[in-house]
């Protein structure tokens, strides 16, 4: 357990220096022992230059590095952070965290941003725009067309997090939002905001940020959000009642400021009426309600509050899960035999007592007494579970959050009942429904994805795999309708596009390509000077194009492909069946011999920059080519991605295939990784 003589005075980083509030401020305790951990005010402390200064400084800085340069950024401060880990572990048991609940919030948090920054390089062009979608033909001779693009906001993200996941609620925000090139002002919740600061000294020590993507605040914001545009974004993590009214703040609602929110929510896990007792599926949905009570005391907003099972199984669960948390060990969150550690705070232990004795106007406690400490000192509390009878017409469990280790079984008769029951829950983060049945994960599933924001189905299947109900993914939205906030803290690429603005773009092709740094159908097409694969990352440009020469498809080239591939598809190979297809007037050609004849005619075959071809997207067969048609391609740069740390990028190719010089009858893109010099070096 981590000693300290007297609380360490925590400093807000904002307008390029570290600042401490005037007066005493407010004290924070170890919530194992109570004693003093760090004091924290931003009392005088000027609010409005530090978001000038993001807008000024950080954006720009940000803006000005290609996107790819931003999620290598984030994988070094990633990688650097792992080296540091075992300081911000040491300090984590202040918080009332065990070694694993910090794994989920330290190490989790770091990887989330790891993600993030190898998803920017796979997903995203390195440019400083991102087209969206394709172009869409505005006029019938295609010399007015139309493109969306994202660009990066030009303001500041106020990242407003809660206490339960001090590092881990900082870094998954930060992740799409330095990706997308804004940068960010961090509030963390005061009773833990300890740890984040020490995260933020060491992130800002390593030097990898530029000046401004990274501003803290520990303690009140102030007046900060009067002073939000157009151009900012806030996110907020916290109780529902906290975010109606932040939501509310005049000048968020004044200048249509984005505000997102993940709130408090009734998270629901479902027993299906197959997975009786003695069942695979049975033992791993106790196992997960007993961790998702235990895990971080609790205190997840994606806990399980309400269990909902088949009011045959009701008994057999309340014993399996009685059992388990009657052996779970509870105490010093630094002892590396403690299941479970305290709560958060004093004022949290008051919460979840008040709210269990809420719970307990319409539902019974079986196991737990939540006024009956299960270690002295501290805000400890053992875990409670409790039986509402009659779960569709109670209302306290379905509007009455514990956030602490607490969770409420519910019985019910059919699958209708049971997502009506979930479904009461007003919009949540996420659901499960463990089931060996497909019948019954589609029934369930289907039922309740409404109000979900995530729906896992657990069984023996994904057992040994399954990351579990209360693991947001980096891949996957993290967010829920109604009662849960309404917004998408994660989920890839999307959340990047949070902090970005989409335009669409009107005009002509040329234009477009220009503003867009992808070439547009209809665009200048430059069939002057070598072989475009003879060229270079340094010396290809978007338009450079070779029109191939014409090669007339045989019937022995049909006959030939199809024995040699094996495709004997009646299409190919029977005239009478052929013509009595409505797509055809005879025996036609093989789509994928179009494709591999176009190869043949774009490709120059000898050694140089391009590398080798990783595939095509969007394929589409648009005419039939029969025998004596004859192919020709056009083949354009279309997109030049370059990698900043390898030798080569990726180019996009424009592929269409034309047949006796005229209609379209294939079109795709052709994707080539290409050197970025030729020679490499």
């Amino acid at each position: 357990m981590l000693e300290r003589s007297e609380p360490v005075r925590l400093g807000s980083y904002l307008a390029g220096r570290w600042q401490e509030g005037a007066g005493e401020g407010s004290l924070v305790n170890d919530a194992a022992t109570g004693r003093p951990v760090a004091r924290l005010t931003t009392s005088g402390i000027d609010m409005k230059e530090a978001l000038e200064y993001g807008r000024k400084v950080g954006s720009p800085a940000l803006r000005a590095m290609r996107i790819h340069e931003r999620a290598l950024m984030m994988k070094a401060l990633g990688l650097k952070l792992l080296e540091m880990k075992e300081e911000f572990y040491e300090l984590s048991s202040a918080t009332g965290a065990t070694r694993s609940d910090s794994w989920v919030d330290i190490e989790g948090g770091i990887g989330t941003m790891l993600s993030y920054a190898s998803l920017g390089r796979r997903e995203l062009p390195n440019g400083f725009v991102i087209p969206d979608g394709k172009p869409e033909i505005l006029s019938k001779d295609g010399s007015f067309i139309g493109q969306h693009i994202f660009t990066p906001l030009e303001g500041v993200a106020i990242h407003i997090n809660a206490f339960n996941f001090p590092v881990w609620g900082m870094l998954e925000k930060l992740g799409p939002t330095w990706l997308a090139g804004m940068p960010a002002i961090v509030k963390p919740a005061s009773q833990t905001a300890y740890l984040t600061e020490l995260v933020v000294r060491r992130i800002l020590e390593t030097g990898l940020l530029p000046e401004g993507a990274l501003q803290l605040v520990c303690g009140s914001t102030g007046d900060l959000l009067d002073h939000v545009t157009c151009q900012d974004v806030v996110t907020f993590t916290g109780s529902a009642a906290t975010a109606r009214k932040l939501r509310q703040t005049p000048a968020i609602v004044e200048n249509s400021v984005r505000f997102t929110a993940e709130a408090d929510s009734l998270n629901a896990s479902i027993l299906a009426p197959d997975a009786a007792p003695g069942t695979d599926e049975f033992d791993l949905y106790v196992k997960e309600v007993h961790r998702e009570m235990t895990a971080k005391a609790g205190q997840k907003c994606t806990a399980i509050r309400r269990a909902i099972v088949p009011a045959a199984h009701l008994d057999a669960v309340i014993e399996a899960l009685g059992a388990r948390i009657t052996r779970t060990a509870i105490g010093d969150p630094a002892d590396k035999d403690t299941r479970m550690g305290p709560l958060a705070s004093m004022a949290q232990l008051e919460d979840v007592r008040g709210a269990v004795h809420k719970l307990a106007t319409e539902a019974e406690i079986v196991v737990g007494n939540p006024d009956q400490p299960p270690v002295e000192g501290g805000a400890f509390i053992a875990p409670c579970l409790l039986v509402c009878k009659d779960p569709m017409t109670a209302t306290v469990p379905h509007e009455v959050e514990a956030f602490g280790p607490v969770c409420t079984l519910m019985p019910y008769e059919s699958l209708e009942d049971a997502v009506a029951i979930a479904n009461r829950g007003s919009g949540s983060l996420v659901a499960s429904v463990f089931t060996n049945d497909p019948a019954n994960a589609k029934a369930l599933g289907l039922g309740i994805a409404k109000l979900h924001g995530r729906v896992m189905f657990g069984n023996r299947g994904s057992a040994k795999t399954s990351t579990g109900h209360g693991s947001p993914l980096a891949q996957l939205v993290h967010g829920g309708p109604g009662r849960a906030g309404g917004g998408e803290e994660l989920g890839g690429i999307r959340s990047v596009f949070h902090f970005m603005q989409r335009t669409a773009l009107q005009g002509t092709p040329d234009l477009l390509t220009a503003v867009a740094g992808k070439w547009m159908p209809g665009a200048a097409r430059n069939t002057e000077g070598p072989h475009p694969f003879r060229k270079s990352l340094a010396e290809l440009e978007l338009g450079d194009t070779i029109v191939t020469e014409s090669r007339v498809v045989t019937l022995e080239d049909i006959e030939h492909f199809a024995e040699f591939t094996g495709d004997t598809f009646y299409a190919h190979m029977d005239q009478a069946a052929a013509e009595r297809n409505p797509f055809f007037d005879g025996r036609v050609a093989h789509g994928y011999l179009i494709v591999s004849f176009a190869a043949g005619l774009f490709v120059q075959p000898d050694e140089g920059p391009v590398l080798a071809n990783y595939g095509v997207d969007n394929l589409r067969f648009m005419a039939p080519v029969y025998a004596g048609n004859a192919l020709q391609v056009q083949l354009t740069a279309k997109q030049i991605t370059v990698r900043e740390s390898e030798d080569y990028g990726e180019v996009r190719w424009d592929c269409t295939v034309t047949r006796d010089g005229g209609e379209v009858v294939a079109q795709y893109d052709v994707l080539t990784m290409v050197a970025k010099t030729w020679p490499m070096a």
